[in-house]
């Protein structure tokens, strides 16, 4: 298996007016050229760790540092990871106050009481000495001020290493001006969902990714048989016939990566395969297949 992986870094329109395409497309390549390096010496679990960790410190994604506010003007983010060797969902949810809500995820996967939401999560990181950090973001704080809502912002990577482990993580800081305690599908097994046959990272309109179930549908299609590209194309349909705003990116064992955008949805991603990256801040197809049975 040839390591491969791919990143999102959120869906709909460019997540901010105050940043140009030619800075997010600068970004994630940065990003995924990084954890690709990674992906190679530490696997892919670890690839998906440190990945998601750059783009929650970039004030360009709305995820870490950099979250949208919600309504009462605070900032709560959610996380989740999961791979197919540990076959073991962790999350956080509407977390305050931590620079990486993604870390907070990962060390759930060790416990008993795996998801954990609002002040017991926040209370758990502090115990776990966490590296604490305040997510307002200058723009952030002048969105909140223009009472500014958004629909969709996350940022996620799958990842497949040389063992054929498979792992998925996702984080976001919600879609701004939202009521306070809303919980996104990032840190449920709607939005992020990994087995041995493949993973999901889901961006859009959470509620809408919630009532399809799309990532652990995915997986489970494959699982029963189903192609990847299959499977992608059958939730992107639905989710177009049925105007729902909804975005993923996937990855299975042959090292397939599809993406996969629902009504007036464009992900933003970029992908390395082991030769070559490639990036898109538009989406010019329904999804993208290279056959590799």
């Amino acid at each position: 298996m040839v390591p491969r992986l791919i990143i999102h870094g959120g869906a709909g329109l460019i997540e901010s007016p105050d940043f140009t395409e030619r800075q997010y497309e600068k970004a994630l390549r940065k990003a995924i050229k990084e954890t690709y390096s990674v992906l190679l010496q530490k696997g892919s679990r670890q690839a998906v760790l440190y990945g998601i960790r750059l783009l929650e410190d970039d004030p360009l994604f709305n995820a870490g540092y950099g979250s949208r506010l919600q309504k009462d003007g605070r900032v709560r983010m959610s996380a989740a990871i999961m791979d197919s060797v540990s076959q073991k969902f962790s999350g956080v949810i509407n977390i305050c106050n931590v620079r990486h809500p993604i870390d907070v995820a990962d060390t759930l996967s060790k416990r008993r009481h795996a998801v954990l939401a609002g002040r017991g999560a926040t209370e758990y990181a502090r115990r776990r000495k966490m590296e604490y950090c305040s997510p307002l973001a200058p723009h952030r704080l002048k969105e909140h001020a223009e009472k500014v809502k958004g629909e969709s912002g996350t940022v996620g990577i799958v990842a497949v290493d040389h063992k054929g482990c498979i792992c998925a993580g996702t984080s976001t800081g919600g879609v701004g001006y939202e009521t306070p305690g809303r919980v996104s599908d990032s840190a449920t097994v709607a939005g992020t969902y990994a087995s041995r046959v493949c993973g999901v990272s889901c961006t859009g309109q959470g509620e809408s990714i919630v009532n399809q179930a799309v990532a652990a549908k995915i997986v489970a299609r494959v699982e029963d048989g189903v192609s990847l590209a299959s499977a992608v194309q059958r939730l992107v349909g639905i989710a177009r016939q049925k105007k729902l705003r909804i975005g993923l990116i996937s990855l299975d064992c042959y090292g397939n990566i599809l993406v996969g955008n629902g009504y007036n949805t464009k992900v933003l991603y970029a992908k390395h395969e082991g030769t070559k990256i490639d990036t898109f801040l538009t989406q010019p197809h329904d999804h993208e297949h290279v056959p590799r049975h």
